[in-house]
């Protein structure tokens, strides 16, 4: 009785770890592209081809440009 209960255990210790596991790998692998994510200046509401090199008014919602923070000149993380 104690080895089934012992792998119960484990089998669900397992699967919630490889459930949780799996969840955050595909959030935070997720790249996001085009100009209104890499520009240096992009839309709050990240509206779809927005984002400029200098300020100024998103041409869709009209929204004020934002600084990316995320925003690398030369495209490298170092």
């Amino acid at each position: 009785m104690k080895n089934l209960k012992f792998v119960f255990l484990f089998t669900a210790f397992l699967f919630t770890t490889a459930f949780l596991t799996s969840c955050g790998s595909s959030a935070t692998n997720t790249e996001q592209q085009g100009k209104e994510y890499t520009s240096t200046y992009v839309c709050p509401m990240h509206c779809a081809d927005s984002g400029s090199e200098t300020a100024g008014k998103c041409p869709v919602c009209g929204m004020d440009y934002v600084k990316n923070e995320n925003h690398k000149s030369d495209g490298h993380d170092h």
